[in-house]
């Protein structure tokens, strides 16, 4: 894995889905909630609204709802994962070795099919190319052994809600199970109708780093925020319409004094009004959709 001053997090995700909501619709604010501790800065409310303004009823909010934004780790481990350390080591660095042939595809697409009977076609990568997407660490270390690959499919949430997908199905050495991985690349983000809140962050304005995971219910998200050495950690503020939910990181009671120059990554969780549903979830720092997608190996910061 390349070396880096940051730890990255690896995690599953799961998003609870709910009805779709009309683009059309009057925008109807549906209340905050502040998490952290520590004074909350002024003005993260002001920008959520003129973020969620820009977005809801926009070009943007529809040509998201169409495409295909995974809102889950692509990657799904095969069962009782992982037998020993090494082999977790080699999977939260991406660390693959290949031995054996894959098999080529007859097949350039793939069609994403939704629950509520809704489907898409997309290009789909060979096993190769899917593979490549899986091993990052040109380094040396422990590493798991791909010996053959099988097209399949897997469940997995998007923004649209639950959808099947298909994914190469990796045989791995020591493991009667596969280590899945989705054959499709998501669908190429929307111009964002807003830009970003500053050339650079600030404590009272901070990006956020990924999506993590919502609960069961919909009701609540948890994201990754980062942070740095001498501070009590990122907060998030949120703001809810009918389309959207507009999160707002921030850094709670920052340090003047000396601090090491490290980037640090905490789960923030946030509770909504109403469940997250096909709602774009942004973060009001970019004016973008909160990064999601195929998580980096690592473990988040324990502070």
């Amino acid at each position: 894995m390349r070396n880096s001053t940051v730890r990255l997090l690896c995690v599953v995700t799961a998003l609870a889905a709910a009805a779709a909501t009309g683009c059309g619709e009057e925008r109807r604010p549906h209340g905050t909630t502040r998490v952290g501790d520590g004074e909350r800065p002024g003005g993260t409310q002001e920008r959520a609204r003129r973020v969620a303004e820009a977005w809801d009823g926009s070009t943007a909010a529809d040509v998201y709802r169409r495409g295909f934004y995974p809102m889950a780790d692509v990657v799904e481990t095969p069962e009782n994962a992982f037998r020993n350390g090494a082999d977790k080591e080699a999977y939260l660095t991406r660390n693959f070795g290949l031995r054996g042939e894959l098999p080529a595809s007859d097949r350039d697409e793939g069609e994403v099919a939704w629950a509520d009977g809704r489907s898409l076609t997309l290009p789909m990568m060979d096993a190769r190319e899917t593979l490549a997407k899986l091993d990052r660490d040109s380094g040396g270390g422990p590493e798991l052994v791909v010996t053959g690959a099988r097209l399949g499919t897997m469940k997995l949430v998007t923004s649209r809600g639950p959808a099947t997908v298909p994914a190469w199905l990796f045989t791995l050495d020591g493991y009667d199970t596969p280590l899945k991985r989705v054959a499709l690349d998501p669908s190429e983000k929307p111009e964002s109708p807003i830009g970003p809140a500053a050339d650079s962050p600030s404590n009272e304005q901070w990006p956020l780093q990924q999506f993590v995971r919502t609960s069961r219910d919909g009701r609540s998200v948890t994201v990754l925020a980062g942070h740095g050495s001498c501070d009590k950690g990122p907060a998030a503020d949120v703001l809810e319409t009918d389309g959207s939910v507009v999160l707002s990181g921030w850094i709670r009671d920052p340090s003047d004094g000396d601090c090491t120059a490290d980037l640090r990554f905490t789960e923030v969780t946030v509770k909504l009004a109403e469940p997250v549903g096909d709602r774009v979830l942004l973060d009001a720092f970019t004016g973008r959709p909160v990064p999601y997608g195929d998580h980096a190996g690592g473990m988040p910061d324990e502070g």
